[in-house]
């Protein structure tokens, strides 16, 4: 599993990290809300451990972001709340699991095992745009036989375009989707569709990607077509 761990305990991330690395696992750390939501929304992982009390934002705050952006990242809270209300607010904000303080590792593990097995199986899906296919299960990206090589923003925003083909994305919701509600000084996103069109559209004769002034992006085939 490849995890990421936003928690301001550096003793407990030491922890986490010794034990999690010797089961052969990939971790990244965030040592506080703001820094994990980026991570979040620009990286890949399987899973992410999230504790309530963090500083820049707490917890809830980012589960909340994430999934106002759609990210569907399997999240395990972990918080020394222990009340009831506590545990119903943590899923109300769209936890997957939630788990107090103090705790074993095994169990935290296994936890974390079943809500990737149980993701994996929900979110894996085979989109297709003319000769793109995307394997939302595998991250598999191949056009025209091709297997194409994308970095985690790139395939993020992929994702998205292609799950709205043939409509058209904004730049609001697109930015949204990299990096929640604080996005970079400057035009970063038109930085990334310029590294997309290059993997996905310069090696071919058709292009699928096609901006929209003043509103977007949209990805599509000549006949416009999509499915997945």
């Amino acid at each position: 599993m490849r995890l990421l761990i936003v928690e301001d305990n550096r003793s407990l991330v030491a922890n986490l990290f010794a034990y999690f690395e010797a089961q052969g696992h990939i971790l990244d750390a965030a040592p506080d809300g703001e820094t994990g939501l980026h991570l979040a929304t620009t990286q890949a992982y399987d899973a992410v451990v999230l504790d309530w009390m963090l500083p820049r934002l707490d917890g809830h705050e980012v589960l909340a972001r994430l999934r106002a952006a759609g990210n569907v990242v399997p999240v395990l809270m972990l918080s020394a709340r222990d009340e009831l209300p506590d545990k119903i607010a943590g899923f109300r904000a769209g936890a997957d699991d939630y788990l107090t303080k103090p705790f074993a590792m095994a169990e935290l593990e296994v936890r974390l095992e079943a809500l990737v097995t149980r993701a994996s199986g929900r979110r894996a899906r085979v989109l297709q745009v003319g000769d793109l296919r995307y394997d939302s299960g595998s991250l598999e990206v191949v056009r025209g036989g091709r297997v194409l090589h994308l970095y985690p923003a790139c395939r993020k925003l992929l994702e998205l375009l292609m799950q709205a083909s043939p409509a058209a994305v904004s730049r609001q919701r697109m930015e949204q989707a990299l990096w929640g509600d604080e996005p970079p000084d400057g035009d970063a996103l038109r930085s990334h569709v310029y590294d997309l069109r290059r993997v996905v559209d310069a090696p071919f004769e058709i292009k699928l990607i096609h901006t929209l002034p003043r509103i977007g992006y949209r990805i599509a085939a000549p006949e416009g077509g999509a499915h997945g």
